[in-house]
């Protein structure tokens, strides 16, 4: 018993004498990871979905949808179940429209992930700035899912998903490695905070585009795409 007191009072005497130092090593360790993430090319992404008809819209002609251009955006799994991961920051409309889509429960997709292409830089700026295009699908070329969700045309490809859990929120780390289901605390710091959406894949859908395209990737800052490698011819078996 005494033991397993001395253990449970760990935790908090460490946070305690160390809040501080692991504060300055967090704030070391994002402008390093930081700089190093932008040598890294990332593919660029679009999510659209239904937007939550509770949220204001300052636009004469209020949309059904809305869509954000994803800063992060992965693959996770592929068996037993096919899973990607974004995050979003927070507050966002669109991160209120996922929430209100996924505790809804009537939709059999929640969203569609649009990877864009070499010739959709202009999309991932509209989407990524509501304070310069407040209605981005305005004469922007896009199909619609069985569920009524926008594809947006020309891009390498488009993924409808299903959120299988709520958000969590990457501000609070105590409640991601909490088990039990706890009332999300409310970011007051320093800085962005985000929230980490998990959604099942539940169908790839067809893209109307010209011909292949590359994809668009996000790197230093700026757009760019690929380009392939050059294979010099070994010497050792040229002879």
């Amino acid at each position: 018993m005494l033991l397993q007191s001395k253990l449970r009072l760990l935790p908090s005497a460490l946070t305690k004498g160390t809040r501080r130092r692991l504060h300055n090593g967090a704030v070391d360790v994002r402008g390093s990871l930081r700089a190093l993430l932008r040598d890294t090319a990332q593919p660029v992404a679009v999510v659209t979905a239904l937007m939550d008809p509770a949220i204001p819209q300052a636009t004469k002609n209020p949309s059904q949808f809305h869509g954000a251009t994803l800063s992060s955006f992965t693959s996770i799994s592929l068996d037993p179940h096919p899973l990607v991961a974004f995050s979003l920051r927070i507050p966002s409309r669109m991160a209120t429209s996922l929430t209100s889509a996924h505790s809804s429960g009537d939709l059999y997709s929640h969203m569609v992930i649009n990877i864009l292409s070499e010739h959709q830089a202009s999309t991932a700026l509209r989407f990524s700035r509501p304070d310069l295009y407040p209605e981005p699908f305005a004469s922007l070329p896009h199909t619609l899912t069985e569920e009524g969700l926008p594809i947006l045309d020309g891009s390498v490809g488009a993924m409808s998903c299903r959120l299988v859990a709520a958000s969590w929120p990457l501000h609070d780390l105590e409640s991601l490695t909490s088990r039990e289901k706890e009332e999300q605390s409310e970011w007051k710091g320093e800085g962005v905070a985000s929230e980490l959406f998990i959604a099942e894949v539940i169908r790839v859908e067809r893209v109307p585009t010209a011909g292949t395209v590359r994809p668009l990737l996000y790197h230093r800052r700026g757009y760019v795409t690929t380009m392939g490698i050059e294979s010099k011819p070994d010497p050792k078996t040229s002879n």
